[in-house]
């Protein structure tokens, strides 16, 4: 089976794993920290703040920016469940925003206009698919309203910028990123003190964890605000330094065959569209984290996933609309979001990870042709 997503793990992280079991300290140490600064120096960051997930990373984000119960934050509907919970978590309502278009299928800086009152307070800008949201766009567009920026940049791993552009950027290592952890996430803050907040939330709110105790740098710790249980352990940092030695390469190879995907899709599938196809009036940059293909009007996409199945191949979805699903569809009943529902029918995943081969993306291409002759 040719899978949607893969992680590349082999010696070097089971190397890293069998270091940190023989250390005997597998909780939140040294590793941890040399994780965050590699981490935080890859993405032109100063410092960074590794959690247990990016769902953390983002709830951390919102706390962090005093985000809570009577405030309103713009958010996409076209994302994981999680980008918008994270909203509910820190007490605020989510307010549900369409994308630009089908080939650009991007939060609408337009939409979102037309989405604000007196109580938002923020807004969260997903980089779908790895594609990178306009920064200048977004950051004029909070500063004009005096609001937050947040960025879901859970798909953004390694993604050639300057750096993030939001007031904080959060990013997730699950097992189907660029790169992973199993389960982790990374925050990245512009505002030092905002960082310093995330930290000490993610650990119980104490003021000093238990490395820096056992070393002799204080003996006891206060408390002095809510905090969580969202740290990273010693096992995952470790699995985090290996991995990111390999991300700008196999960041490469994504890119390399997104390209074969979109040539050949041309020319065998020339009514499937890629996004991001028909470029604005700059290259949108990439981590080209997903190949989301959009398939003809009035294609049966169960079927086409069926029979790509049958033929070895797995597909997904990214995402069914969250504004659809039934609980938010209970709490948010007038929601229409046209373009985000016109996207979220007729997409479709296809494989993409640096294990592929050129000839495995041909076999993905050739396989889709086929099923939907059919």
């Amino acid at each position: 089976m040719l899978l949607v997503a893969e992680p590349s793990l082999g010696e070097d992280e089971k190397a890293a794993l069998a270091e940190v079991v023989d250390s005997g300290w597998i909780t939140m140490g040294d590793r941890v920290r040399a994780f965050e600064l590699a981490f935080a120096d890859e993405h032109r960051a100063t410092d960074a703040v590794a959690v247990s997930s990016c769902t953390a990373g983002l709830h951390l984000a919102m706390q962090a920016l005093d985000i809570g119960p009577g405030d309103e934050v713009l958010v996409p509907s076209l994302t994981f469940v999680a980008t918008v919970n994270s909203v509910l978590y820190a007490g605020a309502t989510p307010v549900f925003v369409d994308v630009e278009s089908l080939d650009v299928p991007l939060m609408s800086c337009a939409d979102a206009d037309t989405k604000c009152t007196a109580r938002t307070k923020a807004v969260v800008v997903m980089h779908y698919a790895g594609y990178l949201a306009d920064g200048d766009v977004w950051r004029d567009f909070a500063h004009a309203r005096g609001l937050h920026l947040i960025e879901d940049a859970a798909h953004a791993a390694g993604l050639d910028r300057p750096s993030v552009f939001g007031d904080a950027a959060v990013f997730s290592f699950f097992g189907n990123k660029n790169m992973t952890t199993a389960e982790g996430g990374m925050v990245i803050a512009r505002d030092q003190d905002v960082l310093d907040r995330v930290k000490q939330m993610r650990s119980h709110g104490m003021t000093t964890g238990t490395l820096q105790r056992l070393s002799g740098h204080s003996l006891t710790y206060d408390v002095t605000m809510l905090g969580y249980n969202y740290r990273m352990d010693e096992l995952r940092a470790a699995i985090g330094l290996a991995q990111l030695r390999n991300l700008r390469r196999w960041n490469e190879k994504r890119e390399r065959l997104t390209g074969v995907y979109r040539r050949l899709l041309r020319t065998h599938c020339p009514d499937v569209s890629v996004p991001f196809s028909t470029q604005r009036n700059t290259p949108v940059a990439s981590s080209y984290h997903i190949l989301p293909a959009i398939l003809p009007k009035g294609a049966d996409r169960q079927l086409v996933a069926d029979r790509m199945r049958d033929a070895g191949i797995q597909t997904s979805v990214h995402y069914p609309p969250i504004h659809r699903f039934s609980w938010y569809q209970s709490r948010f009943p007038s929601v229409l979001l046209p373009k985000t529902e016109e996207f979220c029918r007729r997409e479709l995943t296809l494989p993409l990870h640096p294990k592929l081969e050129e000839r495995d993306v041909e076999t993905v291409v050739d396989a889709l042709a086929e099923a939907l002759s059919r």
